[in-house]
């Protein structure tokens, strides 16, 4: 082989010597689960010819990437069976998303479950034929031609040059670059089966698919995810490497399902959402309330420790104040619409006195800068940590909107802290330290952080300014020794943020508290203390929110403890069964020594007959209970029945008490 039929390449780092033209497939041949190729950082079909000097990786199937190939592959396969079983249905997007995918049609009838199977069915039929998916590089002319009887992709054409703004999607079928065409291609044939307009990239052939697949439901969804757009209907699904990897996510999914916090809020009797208070407002009930009071009087004993300072602020406010503070310039969209209210007329209807516009709160900041700018103040009272339970609302759209998680009306645990510039790293170190401390205590333990940067068209201040805070929060991040995930423009628009992302037990990640350094509103409230040497000088914010709200925390517990809570935050923690009536003075005795302890504690005394009321505590997630009969009574003893179904019988009652109470003090179960 001449110099002149060769080319270099660098192949998982190192350099190796090819034949002009070789393919992924080729180089990667005796690579089985190798699916893609990473060729100077960005993903490329196995069947495209690889450039001189080009960086290459293999990219196998199992991997964050190779699992986006399989998937958005499996979408085109599903597309494709959809139209054999319904030749009318026009092709909408189908990208993927995490741990699966979807496609959206325009179809006459919404899919049924029984469709679903059908459309199983077909696309194992299609897999088993091992199509190629062959890429194809057209105009615009030719894509037109290829789409003309789909009417969203001859729409999405037309976006091709803003598809980046064009709508939810609209990149994985057009974008920079080259207008792509993939066909599905008949090995036996070398027919076109099926085609579709896509930037890719795929597997090299269906085959790969195997059946570890499964598509889970559907809905209705809007073209582009625009609601004033044709309203069509979207299947997902989800694909895996092999059925094991299946097997385990549709057990995790399942899993997620007997946690999801609406179901237990309703089992349990937590809370609630009534349809007469309108979308996203939860109420708890008392034993709801039980929790969240627990979790609030922690929370609020660890901030008297830390030195933090109680605040009040009402739930409205007049308009100016967030004119100044730049929220009815940037975060007017998630505000609720305004009150205008306090007008005056004469009695021929002309105004005497104009009204104002009152808005709901969406953020206590603007509030808690009023505190501070009420007095004068002095470089001694830095730094000032005021803290609020502080009730806000936030106009959610309705399809976002979801149980505690996201809601309208929240209690955000809100915290800002006002320091001087020589005092703001060693304050967010102490902070972000605070806030990790407490979510331990609460049972999260998992953590990684995430490093919000400016968003270039939604900020105030300078660069300098944004450059510094950032630079700040980086290295306080950094010193924590954990992983450090960068989220590009996800800032608020006056500072820079780290949000700490806690996983619960099913490994699902959370965004839980979040620490933000402001260089701004200090600035537009003309917040001032007098320094050491006399000058006025502007002092620094941090804002900080470690549940992030109230609401939204209990429902992550919720999920992460499946119910059972840790006996420190059960409403319940413990409940004394009788063996039989007889024995019933001598448990309601036993019952007021832990009540007289400050333990929750009830009997149940209730007609059913032991063994139900068993059952009963273990379904009420009960931490403790606790059983006496004729031996237990004779010996001044109770047995205790855990939630694993396990006994220790025989504890004599001081015992038995004070073990409860050691429990629930130290938080140890």
């Amino acid at each position: 082989m001449s110099d002149a039929q060769q080319i270099t390449l660098i192949v998982d780092g190192e350099e190796t010597k090819v034949t002009t033209g070789t393919t992924g497939a080729e180089l990667f041949f005796e690579r089985r689960d190798v699916v893609v190729a990473r060729v100077n950082g960005e993903l490329k079909d196995l069947d495209q010819p690889l450039p001189e000097g080009a960086d290459i990786e293999g990219v196998t199937i199992d991997s964050p990437d190779g699992l986006n190939v399989l998937r958005h592959s499996t979408a085109h396969v599903m597309a494709q069976a959809v139209q054999q079983l319904r030749p009318d249905a026009k092709l909408g997007i189908g990208p993927y998303i995490t741990d699966g995918f979807y496609f959206d049609f325009d179809v006459a009838e919404p899919f049924t479950p029984e469709d679903l199977k059908a459309l199983e069915k077909m696309m194992l039929k299609i897999i088993n034929q091992n199509q190629k998916f062959v890429r194809r590089v057209v105009s615009e002319d030719e894509a037109r031609e290829a789409m003309k009887d789909e009417p969203y992709k001859l729409e999405l054409l037309g976006k091709k040059n803003n598809a980046a703004d064009a709508g939810e999607g609209v990149n994985v079928e057009v974008g920079v670059g080259d207008i792509t065409i993939y066909d599905n291609v008949d090995r036996k044939s070398g027919d076109s089966v099926w085609c579709d307009l896509c930037r890719g990239p795929h597997l090299p052939n269906t085959k790969l698919i195997s059946n570890a697949f499964a598509l889970t439901r559907s809905s209705a969804a809007y073209w582009l995810g625009n609601q004033n757009n044709q309203q069509l209907q979207r299947i997902y699904g989800t694909a895996w490497p092999t059925k094991d990897a299946l097997k385990a996510y549709q057990e995790r999914i399942a899993e997620a399902e007997r946690r999801d916090h609406r179901k237990l809020g309703a089992e349990l009797d937590l809370f609630s959402f009534p349809d007469e208070l309108g979308s996203g407002l939860p109420v708890f009930h008392p034993k709801g309330g039980i929790i969240r009071k627990a979790m609030e009087d922690y929370s609020r004993q660890r901030h008297v420790d830390a030195g933090y300072e109680f605040v009040y602020t009402p739930h409205i406010t007049k308009g100016h104040l967030y004119e100044v503070s730049g929220h009815l310039d940037w975060y007017k969209e998630g505000m609720f619409p305004a009150m205008h209210i306090d007008a005056e007329l004469n009695e021929d209807g002309t105004v005497r006195k104009p009204g104002q516009d009152y808005y709901l709160k969406p953020m206590n900041c603007p509030m808690h800068n009023l505190i501070f700018r009420s007095r004068g103040r002095s470089y001694r009272e830095l730094p000032l940590r005021l803290f609020e339970f502080g009730s806000v609302y936030r106009y959610e759209k309705s399809g976002v909107v979801h149980g505690l998680t996201r809601v309208r009306g929240m209690t955000q645990d809100d915290a800002h802290i006002y320091c001087t510039r020589e005092q703001m790293k060693d304050e967010l170190t102490t902070t972000l330290n605070f806030v990790l401390g407490l979510l331990k205590d609460y049972g999260l333990d998992d953590f990684y952080l995430e490093l919000s940067t400016k968003n270039e068209d939604k900020f105030v201040g300078d660069d300098a300014t944004w450059e510094e805070a950032t630079r700040t929060l980086a290295e306080v991040a950094e010193a924590s020794g954990l992983e450090l995930i960068p989220d590009p423009g996800g800032a608020a628009f006056y500072g820079p943020k780290i949000s700490v992302q806690a996983k619960d037990a099913l490994g699902r990640t959370w965004q839980m508290s979040t620490i933000q350094l402001d260089f701004n509103l200090p600035e537009r409230f003309e917040l001032e203390f007098q320094a050491a040497d006399g000058t006025r000088q502007r002092p620094v914010m941090i804002h900080r929110a470690l549940f992030g709200s109230v609401e939204r925390f209990m429902g992550v517990l919720t999920e992460h403890y499946a119910g059972a809570f840790p006996a420190w935050l059960a409403p319940v923690q413990v409940v004394g069964v009788p063996v039989a009536e007889a024995f019933n003075d001598y448990m309601f005795d036993v019952v007021g020594q832990l009540k007289a302890a400050g333990i929750r504690a009830e009997v149940d005394i209730s007609s059913d007959r032991f063994p139900k009321k068993i059952r009963t505590a273990s379904k009420d997630k009960i931490p403790f209970v606790l059983i006496a009969g004729g031996e237990d009574a004779e010996a001044g003893a109770v047995s205790f029945r855990f939630r694993d179904g396990s006994q220790d019988n025989g504890v004599p009652v001081a015992e038995a008490v004070q073990r409860i109470v050691d429990a629930v003090r130290n938080r140890t179960s």
